[in-house]
Order: C-alpha cells, then structure tokens, then sequence
C-alpha cells in the first residue's frame, strides 16, 4: 500500500454521517486539513436511510390523514389512493436535494472525501483499497445499522429491516412490527395512516419505552384509538413465512398472520472487521469506548456518535462531531450532555422530551415536583384537533429537569424545553415569558405557570 503523497493530515474521519460530516466540517472552519472517508455517501444513515426519509414518509402519511379527516374541519375530500412510486420520489428528491448541498458544502471548504472502505491499520492510519492516509488524529465515525434477534433470520422480502421498509413498492394490507421505540412505532403510525392493519410487538410493558410513562400511556391511548394493536409486555417467540406472508408467534402463545414483519428492535454499531480491535481500541460488545470527552484508550483516536455507547441520534452525534472538532483544534469546548438531549418520535401523535423522566429523576433526587398540563385547555391543539399533555419535571424550590409532551407538532416545542433544563431554568423564571397566542407553546408556558402556583387555563 502507499502512503498518502500529500503527508499526515491533522484529522482523518471514518464515516461521513452525520457525526463524521460536522467533525470534518468544523475542523476545516478552524483551519484543519481534513480527509473525511465514507463507504457510502455523504450524510449516512441519517440523511439517506434513516431521520429525513422516514420523516418524508410521515409527512405524506400525515397528508392521508388530512384528506380523511377532512370533513371534521368542513372540507369535502376522498383519497383516491396510494401513489407510492410517486410518494418514493418525492421522499428521493428530499434527500437528493440535500445530499447535493451538504457535498457542494463539504468540498467548498476544503475537504478531501476519499471514497471507499476505510480500515484503521494504525493510531494514525486508516487504510482506503491501495492507499493508506494517515493523519496526527483519526476520528471514528462508523455509525449503525438495523439489528435483529438471535435467530430470527432477515430475508428483506418478508421480514423487514427500516431500510427495506423505506423501499417498499405497496402499502401492506397487514404488518406486525417488533419493537416499539421509535423506529419502530413511526412505521407504525406511517403504515396505519396509508391504511395497513398494524400490530406492535414489545417485550418491554410500554410504547417507546424510553420515555417517561405518562407519555408512553398516552400514546398508547391514541394509537389505539387508531386502530393499532399493541401486544405490549409480550416477547417474541419465533415466525414462519407462509403462502400469503408470515406468522409472528410470541411467547404467550399468541399467533399474528400478517404480510410483512418489521424487525426493529434498535440498531447496532458498525465496526467488525474495520481494524479497530487489531490496533487495541478498547470495544464492548462492538461499541468503542470512550471518555467524556469521546477519547478512546489510544490518545491519537476519538470516537463519536452510534459507534460509541450512549444515545442513538443524528443530532447527538452532530454535535458530538462539532465538540470534538473544536477539542482537537485547542479550544476548551463544553462536552455533550447525554442528559439533556432532545428526543423525538415523530408518530401521530408525537413524542417529544428533553431532561429526565419522573422516574429517573425521584431516584437520583429524592423529592420532585410534577404538574401535566393537558392540551384540552390548549385553543392551537383544539384548531389542530390533537390531544396530549405536557408533563413538567422540576426539583423542589429547583429548576426544571425534565420536560415531556405527547401531541401533534410537539417536536416543534423541544428547543425552547431543552433550552429551560439545560440552563436549569426555575419555573417561575420560564412563566415570565411571553408566548405567542395561539399557538402549542402556550401549553409549555401554561405548564410552567402552574408549576409556578399561578395556574391559569387549569382545572382543579
């Protein structure tokens, strides 16, 4: 193999995900040579498999969900169908749209994408096909992929993984999906709205188990209101394909006939047979290990993102990718808060939280205080005709550490909360703002208010 004619770099990046891109991006902002590596394309799973494609998907679903409802809010309309050639390229233009700014931004600043296979041959080296770069640090960002259960055989025609899913030629006329984190339930709600028979399969006793049980229950509440059938607290046994699709048994002795399963029990890091183990990168059941400050044992490598353990989403790992950028180039940056992130199941309806759960927080703090504000006294939420809650997790005479929704748009609602627990805002301080009316806000500032002792649009 040859070495790199040009010399060491300061940054070498395997992986340009969502995590790779922005170390490579803001390294280079700071005046850093940088190669950045990626097997695939620019934007990894994140943009091309994963957050904006599902995210078009749910969109369209949400447009199926309009026309139907249509007559509740005086307008006459019939859907005439399903176009999912059509629904395929509108979701495809997003994310060629996308791919074609984030790489016009990339080699704008400088950045040498090398295409191909990398693997880590030293501290300093990864090697692409014939060609070695080295670099005074390398950064892995190798990301994730869809998981399965031992034993449970993935044929990508009948049982599925999310990428197969967001290929998919037809709308299912049945579907069992297993597991309902995120992943899992957004199909779910996305598969339901284009008119599928859905039936959710967890093991755990809730929905989007992650969460806080007030929002689990809630959405819980409404997809069932939907017509989706959850097998909650229910563990999968095995399935069998059949002449007309598969048959899920679970342990309970219970049999579901569907076409399709959906297998979407979590994801798992990418890194066998990338070299990471041979050069003696501390790993656990396949995640790198790292420090706070996302250092590896070896002290000329880094790792960020789903590759390491910890929260699996695009945004951490971008700003992971920012932190470390700046870390490397000298500066004293604030480590990335697995605390405080904001997450997001964008369903029908959403599920949004930043902050610790109630039961997270009485067993780190003792004594809290909660108040839930529905969104019945919410005059947005009624125009939207949503349901849902805002639940309020604060320390006695405290700040606020956690914040929890359930409704549609909520998502939209997070960065004002994430920004009340990361700057330990006290109640009384967030119900001195001003939120406009009418919108959803109102329902985070109504919250806070009675938090406060000033309830306003609050019975009891």
């Amino acid at each position: 193999m040859a070495d790199s004619a040009a010399g060491p770099v300061d940054l070498v990046v395997l992986g340009g995900g969502s995590g790779g891109y922005a170390a490579a991006l803001r390294a280079a902002e700071l005046g850093r040579s940088v190669a950045l590596i990626e097997k695939d394309r620019l934007g990894g799973t994140c943009l091309h498999r994963g957050c904006i494609p599902t995210k078009a998907l749910l969109h369209s679903a949400e447009i199926v969900d309009s026309i139907n409802d249509s007559e509740a809010f005086g307008i006459r309309a019939t859907l005439d169908g399903i176009d999912m050639a059509r629904v395929h390229a509108y979701k495809d233009s997003v994310v060629a749209g996308l791919f074609k700014g984030l790489s016009g931004l990339i080699r704008s600043r400088g950045i040498e994408v090398i295409e191909g296979v990398g693997r880590l041959v030293s501290p300093t080296a990864v090697s692409v096909g014939d060609r070695v770069v080295t670099g005074r640090h390398v950064v892995l960002a190798t990301g994730s992929r869809p998981r399965s259960l031992p034993g449970l055989e993935i044929d990508h025609e009948r049982v599925l993984t999310s990428d197969d899913a967001l290929t998919l030629d037809r709308v299912p006329a049945s579907v069992v999906v297993l597991g309902a984190g995120a992943i899992g339930c957004e199909f779910a709600s996305v598969w339901r709205s284009y008119g599928a028979e859905v039936t959710i399969v967890e093991a755990l006793a809730h929905l989007v188990p992650l969460e806080d049980e007030s929002s689990s229950r809630l959405l819980e509440r409404a997809f069932r209101k939907r017509g989706i059938t959850l097998e909650l607290g229910a563990r999968f046994a095995g399935v069998k394909t059949t002449d007309h699709g598969v048959t899920v048994s679970l342990e309970n002795g219970t049999t579901i006939d569907a076409e399709l399963l959906l297998v979407a029990v979590g994801r798992g890091p990418v890194s066998a047979g990338l070299g990471f183990e041979e050069v003696g990168v501390a790993m656990d059941r396949g995640h790198v290990l790292v420090d706070r400050e996302l250092r590896t044992n070896i002290p000329t490598i880094s790792a960020l993102g789903d590759l390491r353990p910890g929260p699996q989403l695009a945004h951490v790992g971008f700003a992971e990718g920012i932190y470390l950028a700046e870390r490397l180039a000298g500066g004293n940056p604030v480590p990335v808060d697995h605390d405080n992130i904001p997450r997001v199941t964008y369903s029908h309806p959403e599920v949004a939280s930043v902050g610790l759960t109630v039961a997270a927080a009485r067993e780190r703090h003792g004594e809290i205080r909660t108040f839930t504000y529905n969104l019945a006294g919410n005059g947005k939420a009624q125009i939207l005709r949503t349901a849902g809650a805002v639940t309020l997790v604060a320390l006695p005479d405290g700040p606020v550490v956690g914040v929890h929704m359930v409704g549609d748009r909520v998502g939209e609602l997070i960065a004002e909360a994430e920004l009340i627990t990361n700057w330990e805002a006290e109640p009384a301080e967030v119900a001195q703002l001003i939120h406009p009316h009418p919108t959803l806000s109102e329902a985070l500032g109504e919250a806070h208010l009675a938090l406060a002792g000033k309830p306003l649009h609050v019975h009891g």
